[in-house]
C-alpha cells in the first residue's frame, strides 16, 4: 500500500489541467509568443487533456518561452515531467502529464499544423482560452 501512493501521480497544487494550461499560455503571453492557443483533447487522446500550443520568431525566443512555463509552473510548485527538443529549438515539447506545451518556431508549427490535426478538438480551444 505504501509503494502504491508513492507512485500514484499526485494531482497538481490545487490547480485543474484547465488552470495549468491557461498558466503556460499567459507565460507564453507574457514572452510575446505568436498566436497562443489552449487546445481541449480531452475527448480525442488519453495521453493529455489540453494542449498549449504557440511559437516564437527565433530559437532565442522560443527557449524563452519554454522557460517562462516552467518559471511559471515552478512558481505553482510543478515540473514538467519532461522536455524535449531544448537544444534544437525549433520545437520544445513541455510535458506536464495532462498538459502539453508545444514551442515552436513558425516554419515548424505550419509544417506539423497540429491544430488541423486536432481538428475536432481545435473548435473547442478558443472557449478553453477565454472560460
Amino acid at each position: 500500500m505504501e509503494i502504491i501512493e508513492t507512485l500514484a501521480p499526485r494531482a497538481p497544487k490545487g490547480l485543474t489541467p484547465l488552470q495549468l494550461a491557461r498558466l503556460l499560455r499567459g507565460a507564453a503571453v507574457d514572452k510575446k509568443a505568436w498566436d497562443p492557443v489552449v487546445i481541449d483533447v480531452r475527448e480525442q487522446t488519453s495521453i493529455a487533456d489540453y494542449f498549449v500550443i504557440c511559437e516564437g520568431e527565433t530559437d532565442r525566443q522560443v527557449r524563452a518561452i519554454a522557460d517562462g512555463m516552467v518559471e511559471a509552473a515552478r512558481a505553482k510548485e510543478l515540473r514538467p515531467m519532461a522536455v524535449d527538443g531544448y537544444e534544437d529549438a525549433t520545437w520544445i515539447l513541455l510535458d506536464f502529464d495532462s498538459v502539453l506545451a508545444h514551442v515552436f518556431l513558425p516554419g515548424e508549427r505550419s509544417y506539423y499544423d497540429l491544430e488541423s490535426l486536432w481538428a475536432p478538438a481545435a473548435k473547442r480551444r478558443r472557449k478553453a482560452a477565454t472560460a
